[in-house]
């Protein structure tokens, strides 16, 4: 009897050690496709989060957010941060995305070189004024010239020329007084007030369009896997909580991790008092972004998606209730 319980015992000690000894469960790797703006912090701040929800956070930074679309279609990304009409653009077009959430609102602005004596929109006419092509800049940027009368083109003979830039030389272009006025992202627009080179028309927000939203979007394949898809919206509320209630945590992960002490923290300040982190959109914003698009070109629809197809708002709806987030 006492060799059987000094066995038992052995066979109970082995198999505790083995239990605990047992690799844990791989994480799910989930691939970000981001862009380089202070209001995408919030999402770019995942890759600290997800660990909780098993995920391992993979993230890949783009010029801008139609150049992520190839990315998609190849299945390197499998969820991406930007702007409504390029993830319009790209549904249009074929890419298996849906609309999951919204993650930011505003984050525009028209700003003129400090010496050009332009003060409002119709100060334009005859005037060169750069832009990103395919980002929301784009859009806000025509609205607005229509609102105010007045023509466009990237060819001369219009009251306007367009100069297509990316968004990084911008700002050395107005600097450089290559161009008179630019509509720009944020931080890079309150910097170039800031650095006194350049002075705010406006905030393009004033026309049927309203403040732009950013997009969070996820593969039709993520979308189908509805654990792992839960999880990541999970930490995607989660993430974009604690910038809403934590500003100095924002501001820290932004200018160190993000922008490696590029932006001031009076740059940063500048840029979300122009911007909002938020989790949500609507389907209607998205359609009137759409239509918006078609009536101006961007983006090159040979079919304009409904919103209805393609905005998939149950696992945002599901994680802010389980994360008791408003």
């Amino acid at each position: 009897m006492k060799k059987n319980a000094i066995l038992a015992s052995a066979i109970a000690s082995l198999c505790t050690s083995a239990l605990f000894a047992a690799p844990a469960q791989a994480e799910d790797v989930v691939r970000l496709g981001n862009l380089k703006f202070a209001h995408y912090g919030a999402v770019s701040y995942m890759k600290e989060v997800c660990a909780k929800y098993n995920i391992k956070l993979e993230e890949r930074m783009f010029p801008k957010g139609p150049d992520i679309m190839p990315a998609i279609v190849a299945n390197e990304i499998d969820i991406a941060a930007l702007a409504s009409d390029g993830a319009i653009s790209g549904r249009a077009n074929g890419v298996p995305i849906y609309t999951v959430a919204g993650f930011a609102k505003g984050g525009a602005r028209l700003v003129a070189g400090s010496e050009t004596g332009i003060s409002k929109v119709t100060d334009l006419k005859g005037k060169k004024v750069g832009v990103t092509r395919g980002g929301a800049q784009e859009l806000l940027l025509y609205a607005e010239l229509e609102k105010h009368g007045l023509t466009w083109s990237d060819k001369p003979g219009k009251d306007v020329q367009i100069v297509f830039l990316a968004f990084a030389d911008l700002n050395q272009a107005l600097a450089a007084k290559q161009i008179d006025a630019m509509c720009q992202s944020e931080p890079q627009s309150s910097q170039a007030l800031n650095k006194k080179f350049g002075v705010e028309i406006s905030k393009p927000y004033d026309t049927a369009m309203g403040e732009p939203y950013r997009l969070l979007v996820m593969t039709e394949k993520l979308y189908g896997n509805k654990d792992l898809a839960q999880r990541t919206m999970e930490c995607f509320v989660e993430s974009t909580a604690l910038f809403i209630r934590d500003p100095a945590l924002a501001e820290k992960y932004v200018r160190e991790q993000m922008f490696k002490g590029q932006i001031s923290s009076q740059d940063f300040k500048d840029a979300m008092d122009n911007a909002d982190y938020t989790y949500d959109v609507t389907p209607e914003h998205i359609d009137i972004t759409t239509d918006f698009m078609q009536k101006y070109g961007v983006g090159r629809m040979s079919k304009p998606p409904k919103a209805a197809e393609w905005v998939k708002l149950d696992l945002l709806q599901k994680a802010k209730a389980d994360l008791k987030v408003e």
